[in-house]
This record gives C-alpha cells, sequence and structure tokens, in this order.
C-alpha cells in the first residue's frame, strides 16, 4: 500500500480517539479541505448552542408546548426543575424495586416466578427493547427471557404465543404505549389478554404498564388492578425512550445491568455535547455527512455492524434517523 507523506499526515491529524467511550472516528478519507473543516465546525458551533438551550428545557414543538428532554434520564441533575428530577429518580427507584420483586418471586405468576416476558408495543417502543435485548443478552444466564408483540402480523403473534406455550403463568406482560391509544398496541393487548384467559389465567395478574397519566391505558390498567404501571411523559419521543421505562423495565427484568447502561449513555453525552468539536464525534460525522452530501442530504449514511447482535440496530437506527431528519429542518438555517 502506497501511503504518501500527505497522507499519512492527514490520518494522524484526522483520526481521533474517544477513549472514554471506546470509540475510534477516522475522517481523514473525506474530501474535505482544512478550510472547509473550518466552515463547518462554526456552523456545528452554532447547532451545538442551539442544543444546549433544548437541553436546558426550552420549547422544541411550540405547537403542542413541550419540550424534549430524554438526555435528561441519564443524568437527572441536568432537569431543568426538581420536579422532573424527582419523577426521573423515582421512576427508577420504582423500576429497581419492582425488578427485585420478581427476581426473587416476591412478585410472580400463578404457576410461579415470571421466566418469560412479552413486551407488547410498536416502534421505539419495541424496537429499543429489542435491540438492546438482542446485543447484550447472555443466553442460557438471563433470568427472565424476552418476547415481543411488535406489530399487528396474526401470524407473527401466533408464533410468539407458540414459544411462550404452557408457560404464560409464568410469563409478565409488559404494554407500552404513551399515548395510550396505539391502535397495534392495543390489539396486541388484546390478543395476549385472550391467550392468557384461554389458558385459564387472569391477564390483570401477569402484567404491567408503561403509559401517560390518564391515558386510556392507564385507566385500564387501573381499573383492572394491573401489577404495576411505569410513567411515560410527553417530553420523550417514542424513538428515543430506550432510557426511560421502557427500555430500562425489559433490560433490567433480562437481568441486563441498567445502571452501567445510563452511566454509558451519560458519557457519550458529555462527548458529544463538547464545544471543542475535535473532541465531539457526533459533530464530526454530521459535519462529515452534511459535507458529503453537499449539505442536501445527496448521499446516505450506510452503518454496518459486522457482529449479528447487532441486528436489530439497522431497524433501531432507522427509526431514528427518520424522527432527526424531521428535526434536522429547524437547524438548517445554522447548518446549510
Amino acid at each position: 500500500m502506497n501511503i504518501t507523506n500527505e497522507s499519512w499526515m492527514r490520518f494522524q491529524r484526522y483520526m481521533l480517539q474517544f477513549d472514554k467511550i471506546n470509540l475510534a472516528l477516522d475522517i481523514s478519507k473525506v474530501d474535505f479541505e482544512d478550510e472547509d473543516f473550518e466552515i463547518l465546525r462554526k456552523r456545528a458551533l452554532d447547532a451545538l448552542e442551539l442544543m444546549q438551550k433544548l437541553e436546558g428545557g426550552e420549547i422544541a414543538n411550540p405547537d403542542e408546548n413541550r419540550m424534549v428532554g430524554h438526555y435528561w434520564l441519564r443524568n437527572s441533575d441536568l432537569a431543568p426543575s426538581e420536579e422532573l428530577k424527582t419523577v426521573i429518580d423515582e421512576t427508577l427507584d420504582q423500576i429497581n424495586q419492582f425488578v427485585q420483586k420478581v427476581h426473587s418471586g416476591d412478585v410472580s405468576g400463578v404457576h410461579g416466578k415470571f421466566e418469560k416476558i412479552l413486551i407488547i408495543g410498536i416502534g421505539g417502543s419495541a424496537l429499543g427493547p429489542q435491540f438492546v435485548s438482542t446485543s447484550l443478552e447472555k443466553p442460557g444466564l438471563d433470568p427472565i427471557k424476552p418476547f415481543f408483540f411488535d406489530n399487528t402480523d396474526p401470524d407473527g403473534m401466533d408464533q410468539v404465543l407458540g414459544h411462550l406455550g404452557e408457560s404464560l403463568g409464568k410469563t409478565l406482560s409488559i404494554v407500552i404505549s404513551k399515548s395510550g391509544g396505539t391502535k397495534e398496541t392495543r390489539n396486541g393487548m388484546l390478543e395476549a389478554k385472550q391467550a392468557y384467559q384461554k389458558a385459564g389465567l387472569d391477564f390483570s395478574k401477569h402484567v404491567v404498564a408503561i403509559t401517560s397519566e390518564g391515558s386510556q391505558l392507564d385507566k385500564i390498567a387501573k381499573e383492572e388492578a394491573w401489577l404495576e404501571i411505569f410513567p411515560m411523559w410527553d417530553w420523550i419521543g417514542g424513538r428515543t425512550s430506550e432510557l426511560s421505562a421502557v427500555g430500562l423495565l425489559p433490560a433490567a427484568l433480562q437481568g441486563i445491568d441498567i445502571q452501567a447502561m445510563l452511566e454509558g449513555a451519560k458519557d457519550c453525552d458529555e462527548a458529544t455535547r463538547s464545544m471543542n468539536i475535535n473532541s465531539n464525534p457526533a459533530a464530526l460525522l454530521a459535519m462529515m455527512w452534511h459535507h458529503c452530501g453537499s449539505g442536501k442530504g445527496e448521499k446516505a449514511m450506510v452503518v454496518l455492524p459486522y457482529k449479528d447482535r447487532l441486528q436489530p440496530f439497522s431497524r433501531y437506527l432507522q427509526q431514528l434517523v427518520m424522527e432527526s431528519l424531521g428535526k434536522a429542518k429547524d437547524l438548517e438555517g445554522n447548518l446549510g
């Protein structure tokens, strides 16, 4: 391989290592000049300043008058009010206490300790938990094995119920819908409920809800005395809800260290909020993608995870990117 002194010097300058989050990023092969980088750097700084306002609690959606605050979940000290910090911390405590009771058998199914969980949701409410479950599972060692209703395919539901078989009495269902009115999730809930009833089981003794206070799902869970109700808030979008109860509860039940997940996300947040662009991997990737696409999205980014465990990541990432592209329009004046 013929490596010129110039390309070696460029590699040394633009191959960056982020040790704290175990990440390396090489942008040296992107065709940009130093003056291009400086222009992009200034635009990225403008965007980061807007992010600081957003994360400080500025209204992100004027039509619905709501904030966007999923980043407070991994560091509640950043929440813009003591009230928000309290509900985040209390929910994490609620998750840990419930999971401890399930693992100890203090909360169990009609036929004994819960050995399986059936997660009923769609979009980010299912894709995030699926991604984490697959990538971090420890086959044969996880205390509880997860299964999913993530669409309305009757055959798919039948296959899942077939895997659960006669173990429904040891299966905990988790119904996830922030609005409480998602039709696909409601259909999945009704199918699951019918399966429990056919097995002669009381569905309410085998199910918890993750939803907004006062939602239709919240009302059903209270009326039927479900085992537990975990909160969701309007300042968390479905596709960014993985580190709320949506993702933390299934992961913790499966035996995954959710505190380590939160600490890792916090470390990533710190790296990707740095105003020193050369130490901010997210800003650098955004700058390179913007440059390669001529600022108009002329090219697509392809992410290839060479690891079978990360197979669900492509679907989850697609959901995140589609949502982000919509939000990115608000930043076009700063990056374009």
